[in-house]
């Protein structure tokens, strides 16, 4: 049986080979399109869990650190190097709450915000160069592929980025 390709999906679609070129699609799909702003990262001595950090809080201005815990599911020993390596580059600065001064909010500096728009840009042209090429009634089929990958549990936090 041949693969499908991109453009045509077989009438089968649950079956291995379709799936198989789904999570391929997607693997390859997500590297090439994070191979974008890698260069910038490592020019930066950053990573990837950095980028992920600073879009999450240029998303959320006052993000607090369980908030961000949440988002990117890591551990905090994890994220607190994270936000260590952007803070010491002063890329991310931490404030006290107001209302829970136990609580750490966090926000990009002027220097982060810049960084984080050429690494947004690098991805939105990625991005909208293949929404393009798959056309407008592509966009909401892979938007619902995606959010079915998310668990019922876990929808309300890309829900409530919409809302920002």
């Amino acid at each position: 049986m041949a693969v499908p390709t991109s453009s045509s999906a077989s009438p089968l679609f649950l079956r291995e080979p379709e799936i198989r070129r789904g999570v391929e699609l997607l693997y390859f799909g997500y590297s090439h399109m994070t191979r974008a702003i890698d260069d910038e990262l490592s020019v930066q001595g950053l990573g990837r869990a950095h980028h992920r950090a600073l879009y999450f809080i240029a998303r959320q201005p006052d993000l607090t650190v369980s908030e961000l815990l949440r988002l990117l599911a890591i551990t905090k020993q994890s994220l607190g190097r994270v936000l260590n390596d952007l803070a010491g580059r002063a890329l991310v600065e931490q404030r006290t709450g107001t209302s829970d001064r136990r609580q750490r909010l966090l926000r990009l500096t002027a220097e982060g915000s810049a960084l984080e728009a050429r690494l947004f840009e690098s991805l939105r042209e990625k991005v909208s160069a293949a929404y393009a090429q798959a056309g407008q009634g592509s966009v909401a089929g892979f938007w619902q592929v995606l959010e079915g990958l998310i668990p019922e549990s876990e929808r309300d936090v890309v829900a409530g980025l919409r809302k920002s």
